[in-house]
């Protein structure tokens, strides 16, 4: 699973050792760790320049698969948030907040390699008339700003209530860039996609397919830490309500037991020639 639990308090997990590591991420992490010098093998070294884009195109390798992982992202985060409006499920709202953050860096990736890919091929860093581009920031705003709504101090239900109406306001975003191409012919510089024209060589195709394969482990790797560092956070503010709670209540207690001896010492002291 994702979280585990065990009788020990939330701190005492945290600081005693426990990580928020497992096999699987090891794993996961292992296939980063190997495939990305793979993947910069051939998007850098072994596949051909394009034959219009020339070496701009090697870029590509890594923007493309880290805009599809953005799209995984928050669409997760829409359906983490569906499932906690629906069950009220902490795990879901977990969910939504883990994969909404990692999504933050991958769409904050995708803006940056993209500028950077833009500025040989279009000879413009940005373009504010490409309706791809505008929407596309408008995606990465939208999920910072939910991002820093779920750090506002408030009822912890209500906020999570309010942010997962964030989260899937945001998820229509994804379908309006994703076909925005199509959409708005005359104001874009995008190209349609050439993974679905069929004039990929095989080599290309390829390392468009590792580079998925990269991202898609390093999401997933992100993804579960996040969480699991979420849960954490989640049970230590969770135990730290309870202890102050606690406390107080020890307080008014002995405030109690003092003020009652305090009068019937009072009365006992009263009744003494």
């Amino acid at each position: 699973g994702i979280v585990s639990t065990t009788s020990a308090s939330a701190p005492e997990r945290l600081s005693g050792g426990s990580d928020v590591g497992s096999p699987a991420t090891r794993v996961l992490a292992a296939i980063v760790a190997v495939g990305v010098p793979v993947l910069l093998l051939f998007a850098f070294v072994i596949s051909p320049a394009d034959d219009s884009m020339g070496d701009a195109v090697r870029l590509l390798y890594i923007h493309v698969p880290v805009a599809m992982i953005t799209y995984v992202a928050f669409l997760l985060t829409a359906l983490g948030s569906v499932l906690y409006l629906w069950k009220r499920s902490r795990w879901w709202d977990t969910v939504a907040y883990a994969a909404a953050e990692v999504g933050v860096v991958f769409c904050g990736l995708t803006l940056v390699t993209g500028s950077i890919w833009g500025r040989p091929t279009w000879n413009t860093w940005w373009e504010w008339s490409d309706v791809r581009l505008v929407t596309t920031l408008v995606l990465f705003l939208v999920y910072v700003g939910y991002l820093a709504f779920r750090k506002v101090p408030a009822d912890p239900e209500t906020r999570a209530k309010r942010a997962a109406i964030i989260g899937i306001i945001g998820a229509i975003n994804i379908p309006i860039i994703n076909r925005s191409v199509e959409w708005w012919e005359n104001n874009t510089l995008h190209q349609s996609s050439s993974l679905t024209d069929g004039n990929l060589e095989d080599l290309t195709l390829f390392t468009w397919f590792v580079g998925a394969v990269v991202f898609g482990a390093a999401f997933l790797w992100l993804l579960i830490v996040r969480f699991r560092l979420a849960w954490l956070e989640e049970e230590i503010a969770r135990h730290g309500l309870t202890v102050a709670l606690a406390e107080r209540r020890a307080e008014s207690h002995v405030g109690v037991e003092q003020a009652v001896g305090g009068s019937i010492d009072g009365k006992i002291g009263g009744d003494q020639p």
